[in-house]
């Protein structure tokens, strides 16, 4: 059959960046970035046709190429590419033992990204143009890096509104550097705060309600652990925006999430949630609850160009999360992390076409299963 799947290829990519700043660990302990990986999945059918996924991992990925190898991948292997959607809940129900959330997952978010790539090269349209939108254009916001430093914090932000940046968001805990990037940004760019699950639900509360008058877009979340909805609706009775979903996986936790009123804004990630299938189904369950969706984006491969379909298909505006990073050789040339605008691909299907002599020079570790 023309449509069954017959290789699908894995690639770690680990490409040098810089932060335009300090280069601080997310958490005390951990190492700061210097590399940035992107694990990118390729199907190819019985016809010829092939498209692009990708799997989170960041610093598992390893991990998560491990169980695409060993396990997600070979499952795929005869299976009919075609009716994406019955496949896919074909394999939840193959792999729901494995987990629910963590590299399975991930790894199904690949597979799911790269059927959707053929499909909307089959139907000779963009992906966005295929999940139904008309809008080749989308605005970006500049995610950072986490500095340490609200001088670096302020010089950034001051840096991304010059360069048409309509919203920054910081991966700081602190409240000078909160403040810093507010006066840095004055009238002209929106701040979003995300502060990855530092404090207890009273200290979140606390700061919740310090910052209430500054205007952020949203503080992101902010109690630990980050799964407990009851306590970020709580903080968000303080008048601060809250927003979360980046660790949510299944459809079920972002019911519960919504039914909690723990959210203004929803953050699912494409390539952690399940792919383009799962976080369509958020997407209409986030409009049923009046909760606004701003996908989670933090990586720079197939998975960005996904994410920046999703965000053309739908009608409601919305940025598209850039990290403000510069790459020491772009794979892509769709990631642009300087510029506020994004045009996406005029080519049918998700328009991912790396450079392959970079690719080349950047692969950690790769691997085929047929």
């Amino acid at each position: 059959m023309p449509h069954t799947i017959r290789r699908i290829e894995l690639t770690r990519v680990s490409v040098p960046f810089e932060t335009n700043g300090p280069r601080n660990g997310l958490r005390p302990g951990l190492a700061p970035w210097t590399r940035i990986e992107s694990l990118l999945v390729r199907v190819h059918t019985a016809d010829g046709a092939a498209g692009w996924g990708e799997a989170f991992g960041h610093f598992v990925n390893a991990g998560t190429a491990a169980v695409l190898e060993s396990l997600v991948a070979p499952w795929f292997i005869g299976k009919d590419a075609h009716a994406i959607g019955a496949l896919m809940e074909q394999a939840e129900r193959a792999f729901y033992g494995f987990g629910r959330n963590g590299p399975v997952r991930y790894a199904l978010s690949a597979i799911d990204v790269a059927l959707w790539d053929i499909a909307a090269q089959r139907a000779g349209l963009p992906l966005y143009r295929l999940l139904g939108g008309n809008r080749p254009e989308v605005g970006r916001y500049a995610s950072f890096a986490r500095y340490g430093d609200p001088d670096a914090v302020a010089a950034n932000t001051a840096g991304a509104a010059a360069a048409g940046f309509a919203q920054v968001k910081l991966h700081e805990a602190t409240l000078p550097a909160f403040l810093a990037a507010r006066q840095a940004a004055g009238d002209r760019t929106r701040v979003a705060l995300d502060v990855n699950c530092p404090w207890t639900v009273d200290e979140a509360r606390a700061m919740a309600r310090r910052i209430a008058p500054e205007d952020f877009e949203w503080l992101e979340e902010p109690v630990w652990p980050p799964e407990d909805y009851d306590a970020m609706a709580r903080v968000r009775r303080e008048g601060t925006p809250i927003a979360a979903g980046e660790n949510v996986t299944t459809l079920h936790d972002f019911k519960r999430l919504f039914e909690a009123g723990a959210v203004d804004v929803v953050q699912p990630s494409v390539i952690k949630a399940g792919g383009i299938t799962a976080v369509r189904k958020v997407y209409a369950l986030a409009e049923s609850y009046s909760v606004r969706v701003a996908p989670h984006c933090y990586f720079w491969g197939p998975g960005y160009l996904a994410t920046a379909h999703l965000i053309a298909a739908d009608p409601r505006p919305m940025l598209l999360e850039t990290p403000y990073i510069t790459l020491q050789e772009p794979i892509h040339p769709a990631f642009d992390s300087q510029s506020g605008r994004m045009e996406l691909p005029d080519t049918a299907g998700l328009g991912f076409a790396p450079d392959e002599a970079a690719l080349a020079r950047h692969t950690a570790w790769s691997a085929a299963v047929s």
